[in-house]
Order: structure tokens, then C-alpha cells, then sequence
């Protein structure tokens, strides 16, 4: 056995780096001339929004520290201090390389298709004078510039919101010399605005609001010449604290906590890389923020406001094709769900199959005389959620329906507030969770009087009971009536609402009490099978691997001769191919058209393999601090056809996949030039399962 202390930080790759590193892999998609060129746009706005709250949380989080001084430091042992000059160069590079894509890739090909951002300099007399009317009519009554001086200090900005700073020249009607204002975009205007046809002169013309602005912004200030405008924006720290050892009500308090998110502490600037310097300089001084802190757009300083595009361009060749979600032939137009279930476990793989039956499952206990109770876990569920409708529903027929909403989903929480008053006013039962444990797991249990005596039908989730995002997210969900697991999962939801100790669980393995030791233990077990000659191998499928702990039994399980195989979407902090450490280690990430979002396990179990799903990823927060559930595939059936579609299937794709290298990058694995067919994970399963 190598003798290498396995805490040594160089093993360790930063999280916060790693995570960068996945939204270089999300704006390589925008590159890639093989997808729609509409959906190369999309791309390009994740990765814009996946930087907006990494900033909001992770570099927030990070400047918070240094501002308490704290000394904490993760495996890598890097300060706040090195990761976050570390974090500007990288985010530097990253956004520098956006605004290439967007200039030199995606404007271009989008003119080529009749798709047209206008300038300012490319507006026509018809076009100008259409613009002309619009500011009058839409939006000067509505924007308030203000000036600065020591009667109007700066104004306060919101959080990611347009702003313009303008210089200005000459005298005002009170004799006060032109300097700076400030005119704020209210978040009511549309931020990209399609000229009608009868001034268009293109299929499809748009012109941004802070075109529209700059062009008349001087309409503001009569009387005086603007000589400068630029746009800028605002990120500040968005996380939510609440101290959960002194408040009595948690949704009183994050009510409260709510406003504050848009006034937080500063943490970056973007601003129009033509502003001059010492307007930055004096920009950046009113924030507080040195220049590693400001980031120069060479076009919108919101790149999310293109997000709209695909839906107003009705281009259908320019999108991913359409497809329908199948269902199950055993749930294919069947009359009593239960029914199916009860004769066996029924596995369904989103999106590919349809989210419908999980919808019928609560719609049918709603109204079904036989059922007595419901109970449910929501994390997030988007608007006007069907789930709801059927959970009021069965409230409203007097059923007992009990649900544990988690108040604290991040940028969901006003949401979660709301549709907590919504299922209390229907006469359900609703609870919070665990003070201090954040209620990740996703769990649906119905108790159903039959002929031989209460019976318990259960669904557990990898993902959300979210319609919207089942369409593009890639999760499972099992739906049983195992008595083992209905136990199981009565028991959690008695924990999560009761006090007292809970019995030991028979199947489902939970955090923050044996989900982290089960894994260890597996993986423990695997390097036994090997040394004893019998089959051995790990397998496993998740969003996030940063817990040092499990890494450290990845590891020794490398160094034991067991093959490991990873399919990491995002962060990993493992370090693949270190001599002597981790060559039997193999880490992939898999970008595509769909979000990778199941968690799977699977351990070869000397022959005896053995699959479980899970809502947790490999994190301390979801070992330690998340309660979260973990539950064996145990029909033989369903669990090779999960090692079949979602291992087997991915760790051949050469299309769409990501190879971790030691250094920490990422290698795309594609078929280029070579005689080997491509393969996209993706793909095939939309060929296989999907309509």
C-alpha cells in the first residue's frame, strides 16, 4: 500500500476553481457549431448565470471570511485570500471570452439568419423615430436620473440591476455645474426590445433598453451636454442569514431576511469596458471594490437579458428538435395507478419519460375514497404547480395531508413563503423541517386503506417535484410500495415533524446519520473483494464531489487496484491520475442539452451488485448538514437498466464528455478525425426512450 499521507493538499482540487472550471465547460457549448445556433445563445447565458451566483454566494462567502478574518482553509489548505485573486483571473479570462463568443461568433451567425441587434449607428430615420417615441412615451416617465452632489449623495443600487453613470457638461436651472448622475433602469422595462414590422427592416430586430437610453438619455438633462454614458451593474452578497439557535419562527424570519438581498455587501462590477477609467475609479470607490473586483463588457453587461431571444424568434431549425416524454407501457393509459404499482416497483427517467404519472400518482391519492394521507417533502415546484393543485385538492376532500416545505431553497425562498400560506389555507398540515438541517431529500408517501390493511405507496426522487425542470433536468424517481421502504419513509417523515429518536431504518439510508458511513463502508468493502480476488469496482453518477472523507477511501480504493469510474457534472475536488494515488481513478463530467442531475451508486459487490439513488451529492453539506435519502434499486431489471443508461452509456460517450486531467482541467473526449462513432449519452437515450 503507498504510504502517501492522503490529506496532502496538492491531491485536493479548490472547489471554487473546479466550479469555474464547469462554466468554462457551459460556454464551450456556445462554441460548438454542431448545435442550433439559438441554443448556442442559451449556452451563453447559463454560463453568464451561473457566474452571477457564483459571485452572489461562493465569492461573497469568501470576502466575508477575510473581512471576520477567518483562518478557515478546505483540503487544498488555500486562504480566502489566495483563492479569491486566484478566482479574478479566472472569472477575468471567463467573461473576456463570453463577450468573444457573443461579438465574434454568435452576433455574426445570428445576422446570417435574418437575427439583428441594431447599434445605435445602424438605426434608420423610421427606426430612430420609432425609438424616439417609445423613450418618450414608455420610458422617460418612469426614469428618475439623479445627480450627484452633497445634497444627493449616491444612490443606492440593486442588486444586478442596469445603471448608467453620465458625465455631463454646463449648468443646471439652478446655477449647479454639470458633473455625474446616475439613471437607474426600473426592472419592470424590458431589457431587449423587438422593433414592429413596420419599422423593422430584418426578420427579426431588436434593440437593447440601454441602447434606447444612451441614444436619449441627454432628454434627461435639458439644458446640459452628456459627455459620457455607460452602463453598469452591481452583484452583491445574496445569501440569506438567519441565526436558526434564536428565532422562533423560521418563516418570519426569512421573511424579514428577503429585502436585505438586494442591498447587500458589494462584490464585483461590470461595467462598459468604454468607460473611462477614472469613472470606474470613482464607480469602484462608491462600492468599495479594488479593480480586480470590476469586469469590462464589451457589449450588454447583462448577457442573461438575451435569454429571451430563443422564445420571441420563432425559428424551429434553430432550436433543439422537439420531443414527448414517454410513458411506461405499464402506466400507459391504466386507470388506477396503485394497482401498478402494487404488482411492482415502477422506475421512471426524466426527462426522457414523462413526469406525467408522478402528477397522476398525487392526483389519483387526492381523490381516491380509499386513501387517508399524504405526505410530501417540496424543495422547489416552480408557479402554478400542478403538485400543489393536487396536494389542495386532497386537503379540500379531508385528507390528511402533511408537507415539509424547505423554506431555505436558495433564490426559491419568497416562493416556498407563498406556497406555505397557499396549502395552510386549504387545510393542510405544514412544517419547516429540522432547525439547522436544510430538508433536501425528496420524498412523496400515501397510506391507503385496502383489503388486508393499510398499505403505503411511496415515491423518492433525485430531482424536484418540479414539472418544469423535469423537461431538462436529468433525474429519477421510483415509485413502490415496498413495506420496507414505506416504513422507512413514515419514519422520516415522523422525524421531520416530530421530536424524539427515530428507529433504525431497514432500507433507506439517510443523512446526516448513515449516508456518509454507508458509502465509506461500500467502498471499504470494494477494496476487500479485490484483495481477496473477487469482482470489485465503484461507479458513481452525481453533481458534486468535495468531501474530503470519501475522496480519501476513493483513493485508497485506486491504490488498492479498484477500478473507480466518476461522472461528475460539476465541482470535483478529487485529483484523477496522481501516481501512486488515483491512476485507477477516472473522472468525466458531461455537459449536453439536458442538466445531469441523478445521483447513482453503484458497487460490484464481488458479483452481487448493488444500486442505489440518492438526492445527495458527495458533499460535507449534504452528508452532515442536509437531510437527505439514499435507497437501494433492488429489482435486478431496473437496476441494470440504470447501469445501462446512465453509466454504462455515459462513460462511452465521446460527444458530449469532459475528461478530468491531474492539473485540474478538463479535456473534451470527442471522436473527431477518428474512426470511432460518435456517441452522445443524451442522444441515444431521446432515441431509446423518448416519443
Amino acid at each position: 500500500m503507498n504510504s502517501r499521507d492522503l490529506t496532502d493538499p496538492e491531491l485536493y482540487i479548490n472547489r471554487e476553481l473546479s466550479l469555474l472550471e464547469f462554466n468554462r465547460r457551459v460556454l464551450a457549448q456556445a462554441k460548438r457549431d454542431s448545435y442550433p445556433l439559438l441554443e448556442r445563445l442559451r449556452y451563453l447565458c447559463i454560463a453568464s448565470s451561473n457566474l452571477d451566483e457564483f459571485f452572489e454566494i461562493r465569492v461573497a462567502g469568501l470576502k466575508q471570511q477575510v473581512e471576520f478574518g477567518s483562518g478557515q482553509r478546505g483540503p487544498d489548505n488555500m486562504s480566502a485570500e489566495d483563492q479569491l485573486a486566484q478566482i479574478s483571473v479566472v472569472t477575468h479570462e471567463i467573461v473576456n471570452d463570453q463577450y468573444v463568443v457573443l461579438n465574434e461568433m454568435l452576433w455574426p451567425s445570428l445576422r446570417a439568419e435574418g437575427i439583428y441587434f441594431l447599434r445605435r449607428e445602424e438605426w434608420n430615420d423610421e427606426q430612430r423615430k420609432w425609438v424616439d417615441e417609445y423613450f418618450k412615451e414608455e420610458l422617460a416617465p418612469i426614469l428618475s436620473p439623479m445627480g450627484l452632489d452633497p445634497a444627493h449623495p449616491f444612490p443606492r443600487v440593486l442588486n444586478k440591476s442596469l445603471n448608467f453613470i453620465v458625465t455631463l457638461d454646463g449648468q443646471d436651472a439652478f446655477g449647479r455645474k454639470g458633473g455625474m448622475a446616475v439613471v437607474q433602469a426600473p426592472r419592470a422595462l424590458p431589457r431587449v426590445v423587438k422593433l414592429p414590422p413596420e419599422v423593422a427592416t430584418h426578420d427579426f430586430d431588436f434593440v437593447f433598453l440601454s441602447s434606447i437610453i444612451h441614444a436619449r438619455v441627454g432628454d434627461l438633462f435639458q439644458g446640459m451636454e452628456v459627455t459620457g454614458c455607460h452602463q453598469f451593474r452591481v452583484t452583491r452578497n445574496s445569501d440569506l442569514f438567519v441565526d436558526e439557535e434564536e428565532i422562533t419562527d423560521l418563516r418570519h424570519a426569512l421573511e424579514g431576511e428577503l429585502p436585505s438581498r438586494r442591498f447587500g455587501d458589494e462584490v464585483r462590477m461590470e461595467i462598459d469596458s468604454s468607460c473611462p477609467e477614472p469613472v470606474r475609479d470613482f464607480l469602484s470607490a462608491q462600492f468599495g471594490l479594488t479593480k480586480a473586483d470590476v469586469y469590462l463588457c464589451n457589449g450588454p453587461v447583462n448577457l442573461m437579458r438575451l435569454n429571451r431571444i430563443p422564445d420571441l424568434v420563432d425559428r424551429p431549425s434553430l432550436k433543439f428538435s422537439s420531443f414527448s416524454p414517454s410513458i411506461p407501457d405499464r402506466l400507459n393509459r391504466v386507470s388506477n395507478v396503485f394497482d401498478v404499482v402494487r404488482d411492482g416497483d415502477v422506475l421512471l427517467h426524466h426527462p426522457f419519460e414523462s413526469f406525467v404519472p408522478v402528477l397522476e400518482f398525487l392526483r389519483q391519492a387526492a381523490r381516491d375514497p380509499d386513501v387517508l394521507a399524504i405526505r410530501q417533502t417540496l424543495y422547489r415546484t416552480g408557479s402554478d404547480s400542478a403538485v400543489v393543485k393536487a396536494l389542495i385538492d386532497a386537503a379540500s376532500r379531508g385528507k390528511e395531508v402533511l408537507v415539509v416545505i424547505e423554506l431555505r431553497a436558495r433564490f426559491d425562498e419568497a416562493d416556498n413563503i407563498e406556497l406555505a400560506t397557499e396549502l395552510q389555507e386549504a387545510g393542510a398540515q405544514v412544517v419547516y423541517g429540522v432547525v439547522g438541517y436544510k430538508t433536501h431529500s425528496k420524498m412523496i408517501l400515501v397510506i391507503r386503506r385496502e383489503r388486508d390493511g393499510l398499505r403505503r405507496y411511496v415515491h423518492l426522487g433525485t430531482g424536484n417535484y418540479h414539472a418544469g425542470t423535469a423537461r431538462v433536468y436529468t433525474d429519477y424517481g421510483l415509485m413502490t410500495c415496498d413495506p420496507d421502504i414505506g416504513d422507512d419513509v413514515q419514519q422520516l417523515f415522523r422525524q421531520l415533524t416530530s421530536t424524539g429518536q427515530s428507529g433504525k431504518l431497514k432500507k433507506v439510508l439517510q443523512s446526516p446519520f448513515t449516508l456518509h458511513d454507508s458509502m465509506c463502508k461500500f467502498v471499504q468493502r470494494e477494496i476487500e473483494h479485490h484483495n481477496e480476488g473477487r469482482p470489485s469496482g465503484v461507479v458513481a453518477k452525481m453533481n458534486s464531489l468535495v468531501e474530503p472523507e470519501i475522496i480519501q477511501e476513493l483513493y485508497r480504493a485506486s491504490q488498492a487496484g479498484v477500478k473507480v469510474k466518476l461522472i461528475v457534472r460539476g465541482m470535483c475536488s478529487l485529483r484523477p491520475g496522481v501516481e501512486g494515488v488515483s491512476e485507477n481513478i477516472e473522472v468525466r463530467s458531461i455537459i449536453g442539452r439536458f442538466l445531469e442531475h441523478a445521483r447513482i451508486f453503484r458497487f460490484e459487490n464481488a458479483g452481487n451488485s448493488e444500486t442505489y439513488l440518492s438526492s445527495a451529492d458527495w458533499m460535507a453539506r449534504n452528508f452532515f448538514r442536509r437531510v437527505e435519502t439514499c435507497y437501494p434499486i433492488e429489482n435486478k431489471e431496473l437496476a441494470d437498466r440504470i447501469a445501462c443508461h446512465s453509466l454504462d452509456n455515459y462513460l462511452q460517450d465521446n460527444s458530449q464528455a469532459w475528461l478530468l486531467q491531474p492539473d485540474g482541467s478538463y479535456e473534451p473526449q470527442e471522436c473527431n478525425g477518428t474512426n470511432e462513432a460518435p456517441l452522445s449519452a443524451q442522444e441515444s437515450l431521446l432515441r431509446d426512450l423518448a416519443n
